[in-house]
């Protein structure tokens, strides 16, 4: 039974998208959920039948154009496929190669040509296809890849050729078995010039599933998880591609071999082009989060009845949940999670937002582009510790598969590394914030002569948040001296996640000044040589973001008991988060020892504070129970049961 205050945060959680949300757990029932123990085979075959069984109506296809079955909506896509998360990993992957990747490229990519021929059947499932980006040799450098397609004149056709092994595209979903044709990226090249990467629609299979000539396909091999995910590979041997399927929004080839496009400068036009495929990094951060809350469902539940040792003078043993350290291990993990949520739901509007526009801005395109990188790096990073966390603090119980917490430790390890290296994105989010300070004080050179104002600094860094007035009132309103403030004042915690990041970010620019100066002729070894203060910025400013967004979403809830728990639950994120920063924060003054001392002191205060809502915060997840498939949980009611008789059989006891 889900308590008001649960439901409450559930509301707010759910965002603008509660609608969707609230349709796939009604629609989706145990039918579509994870099978332990299934064999490779198996998967495939069932997560190929599910695709097809899925309803349309939850979502999936809802960012496709209204006039072929979608409703104009990336936004809800991108909460439908983070549901598929907690149903199944494999189903949700599947669905995203599908109709994010493959079909979210075509409309992206293509033209009204492209979109009347194969959208409806692409929506429909009925023309399965593939996302052939990534190539053995070139992950995330997608402006080196190594196939080519030129164009030849003569017969009005291009020649798409895998030139050796290491250009071979590797990884690919559903090129093992399903997919029947492929958007292929290789450069493109005619009158003996590459205009660089550009995307083809090209068969890979015939209607009885043959590959088609000149095309080579193979299976990836077995993998840790993602079993029902058919990845493939892909080589091309001077296969014959019209040019009408050169989906060509942004690059024209004419009969004659003219290339004309309407953003002249090759990389503008490249990255132009990737950033209408930002979806797939916004989707893969919200599914990694998803699953992590599923983990933290099933392991703080798991830890309210599960017992373990007698306190001294007792008689009934203490539950998990009662222990500091595995509330050290469970509620902080939580905080992150409810942090990560709210994050998640402003970067879907921001992306809805710009995706909406009339005529492109550029600004906030750049803007999305970066904050989905490094939510989707935090994100998926954040997954990987946590559910590995809850297998250990579920003991032996959370080693085995019917617990579906091994499923999910496999099926997310992946996210780390596709859709971009979390190690590569965060660089693009720093990239990006350096350029973002290049546009408010002028070039690198001049940085050298630039006297920083600290308000003006804090207004540029403040204009990318949406909760700017919130914000400004909370830091306004902190002393200037930290000892006057408590640990727990949210605009105390506001300003020092602000300062770290505007710290670390005139650093960084100092040492790339100070490079430039001494190395000016290698431009490599000025940025490799401060990627690591590169990085820091990165995770400095995602920090901020996360934190602005959380106290967002406080304001945006109207259940004032749920408002006040989810106070606590942001202090605790900023606390933690502080903590995990206090050698750095003690190194350039902005802790002394003893209010470091204080922050652990009371964050451990909170966690007591937080032990009796655990279950609430979970509850508010509102993951339908057949969605966990945990037997741990189908087990709740007997081991509550068998610890009454326990306690009654122990009080009737004589005593010693």
């Amino acid at each position: 039974m889900i308590d008001r205050v649960s439901a409450a945060l559930t509301e707010v959680l759910d965002g603008r998208w509660a609608h969707i949300r609230r349709a796939v757990r009604e629609r989706l029932g145990p039918e579509f959920v994870t099978v332990p123990g299934e064999t490779g085979d198996q998967a495939r075959e069932r997560i190929s039948r599910l695709i097809r069984d899925l309803p349309t109506d939850v979502g999936v296809v809802s960012a496709f154009p209204v006039e072929y079955g979608g409703s104009d909506d990336p936004g809800g896509s991108t909460v439908a496929a983070e549901m598929l998360a907690q149903v199944d990993l494999s189903l949700m992957v599947k669905a995203g190669v599908q109709w994010g990747l493959f079909g979210g490229a075509v409309v992206a990519l293509g033209t009204k040509r492209h979109h009347d021929a194969y959208l409806r059947d692409i929506i429909s499932a009925d023309l399965m296809g593939c996302f052939a980006m990534t190539e053995t040799g070139h992950g995330s450098d997608v402006q080196q890849l190594r196939t080519t397609c030129t164009y030849d004149a003569a017969s009005g056709n291009f020649v798409l050729h895998t030139p050796h092994e290491a250009a071979r595209k590797d990884y690919i979903g559903n090129a093992a078995r399903d997919g029947r044709m492929a958007v292929v990226f290789a450069q493109l090249i005619t009158g003996g010039r590459s205009y660089g990467v550009h995307a083809w629609l090209v068969p890979i299979r015939d209607e009885h599933g043959n590959p088609m000539p000149g095309v080579t396909l193979g299976d990836a091999g077995p993998k840790a998880g993602l079993l029902g995910v058919d990845n493939g590979r892909i080589s091309f041997d001077h296969v014959t591609v019209p040019r009408d399927m050169l989906l060509d929004r942004y690059g024209q080839v004419a009969a004659d071999g003219a290339y004309t496009s309407s953003i002249e400068n090759d990389t503008r036009r490249f990255f132009t082009m990737l950033g209408t495929l930002v979806r797939g990094r916004v989707t893969v951060g919200a599914a990694a989060s998803a699953a992590t809350r599923s983990a933290l469902t099933i392991a703080v539940r798991y830890g309210e009845t599960r017992r373990q040792f007698t306190s001294p003078g007792a008689d009934r043993e203490i539950a998990l949940n009662d222990y500091l350290a595995h509330q050290r291990k469970l509620l902080p993990a939580l905080a992150r999670s409810y942090a990560y949520a709210f994050a998640q739901e402003e970067l879907a509007v921001t992306m809805a937002d710009v995706f909406s526009l009339a005529e492109p801005d550029e600004h906030r395109q750049r803007e999305l582009e970066s904050r989905a990188a490094g939510l989707k790096a935090v994100q998926t990073w954040h997954a990987t510790r946590t559910i590995q966390m809850c297998r250990e603090a579920c003991g032996g119980a959370g080693y085995l598969a019917e617990n579906r917490l091994p499923g999910l430790k496999a099926d997310t390890d992946v996210f780390t590394t596709f859709e971009g290296d979390n190690t590569v994105l965060l660089q693009l989010v720093a990239k990006g914030l350096l350029t973002g300070y290049r546009d408010a004080f002028g070039s690198l050179d001049g940085w050298g002569r630039a006297t920083f104002v600290a308000e003006q600094v804090r207004e540029m860094m403040l204009e990318r948040t949406a909760a700017r007035s919130v914000i400004q009132r909370l830091v306004s309103a902190v002393p200037g001296r930290d000892e006057e403030v408590a640990v727990t004042d949210r605009g105390w915690h506001l300003a020092l996640f602000e300062d770290r990041e505007k710290h670390l970010l005139e650093g960084a620019i100092r040492r790339l000044r100070k490079g430039a100066d001494t190395k000016k002729d290698h431009p490599f070894d000025i940025f490799n040589d401060v990627q690591d203060h590169i990085l820091s910025v990165a995770g400095a400013h995602i920090d901020r973001i996360t934190l602005e967004a959380f106290v967002a979403g406080i304001e945006r809830t109207t259940d004032e008991s749920a408002r006040e728990l989810l106070g606590k639950v942001c202090d605790l994120y900023a606390l933690t988060t502080i903590e995990e920063h206090k050698a750095w924060l003690m190194e350039h003054g902005r802790l002394t020892p003893a209010r470091s001392k204080a922050v652990t002191a009371v964050a451990n205060d909170m966690l007591r504070e937080l032990r009796p809502h655990m279950r609430t915060l979970v509850d508010a997840f509102a993951v339908p129970e057949e969605w966990l498939n945990a037997a741990i949980l189908r087990e709740e009611p007997a081991r509550q049961d068998a610890m009454s008789k326990e306690d009654d059989a122990l009080r009737s006891e004589p005593s010693l």
